[in-house]
């Protein structure tokens, strides 16, 4: 998905600061149990919390990161490679559902979501009050000179260019569809790999740029996040995926430490893990553990 390649700078950092590919590390004693994470920054740090909080709960867990796309670890769910790993909402349904129509709502998201993994033999915990998800950022500066609270908003600005990664720009959240949704003529696409679009923003080389929300570049510059109030970037909300036999089997052993979790994370909460990974150089185990810590879960 759009989100997995964006990390892929953060991928070599924090593999370089001892994040483990695949391979399971246990810790704990009791019931096992086993959780997955997919191959991007933020992936790990919420595969590491989970195996974390239900270790700190008396399960023995072995912990498989890095497996792979959303694909991929849905196929090690399904046939029982793992027991669990995050998942963003919408994910699921442009994924694998592939609904004719999105909802239009987080919880419709969620609900419409769940509905489908319970079909399967699965069902979602509790999702996080933070999403990740594609938005457009301008300078903060440009923001309050032409009032830009919407996307529609950069009309104002006349003729502007727009960072996109290259292979977002036809696609159904890139550059093609934005223009389209916000009736945005005048806008040009200038490509960009990931990670370029927020030097290019600060310095003036681009006036708009596709971002992530819980980009941790984000909390480094001064950047304003407009409103997609055409709702054409979807809902992506993160909640475990979990095979409905363990949630019978465990009960609230299993669900409530999870749903604490996902409770604390917010998008600046998210924005600040990412950014103590990715960018300080902390490993997603040592990331996790400080903020379980911080907040009295462990």
């Amino acid at each position: 998905m759009r989100r997995r390649t964006l990390l892929t700078g953060s991928l070599a950092v924090a593999a370089a600061a001892g994040v483990s590919t695949a391979a399971g590390s246990v810790a704990g004693t009791g019931p096992v149990i086993t959780v997955g994470s997919k191959q991007f920054t933020e992936s790990w740090v919420m595969g590491e919390l989970y195996a974390q909080i239900l270790t700190a709960r008396g399960f023995q867990v072995v912990l498989k990161s890095n497996i792979g796309s959303a694909d991929i670890i849905d196929r090690a769910l399904r046939s029982h490679q793992i027991d669990l790993y995050p998942e963003y909402t919408g994910v699921i349904l442009q994924t694998f559902a592939m609904p004719k129509r999105m909802p239009v709502t987080a919880h419709g998201t969620y609900e419409a979501a769940k509905r489908f993994e319970e079909g399967r033999g699965l069902t979602l915990l509790r999702p996080t009050p933070f999403q990740n998800r594609n938005a457009v950022a301008v300078r903060t500066s440009d923001a309050r000179k032409h009032g830009l609270r919407t996307v529609g908003d950069l009309r104002r600005m006349g003729r502007i260019s727009y960072a996109e990664y290259p292979d977002n720009i036809t696609g159904p959240l890139g550059y093609d569809a934005v223009v389209k949704a916000y009736r945005l003529s005048a806008m040009k696409v200038r490509p960009l790999n990931i990670g370029l679009q927020y030097p290019a923003l600060k310095n003036g080389d681009v006036d708009a740029a596709d971002v992530f929300t819980t980009d941790p570049q984000l909390r480094r510059y001064d950047f304003t996040v407009l409103e997609d109030d055409q709702a054409i970037f979807g809902f992506q909300n993160v909640s475990p995926v979990v095979r409905r036999s363990l949630v019978e089997r465990y009960g609230r052993r299993l669900t409530e430490p999870l749903d604490a979790v996902n409770a604390l994370l917010t998008e600046k909460a998210m924005q600040a893990l990412n950014e103590a990974a990715a960018m300080m150089r902390l490993s997603p185990a040592k990331v996790a553990d400080r903020f379980l810590r911080a907040n009295d879960l462990k």
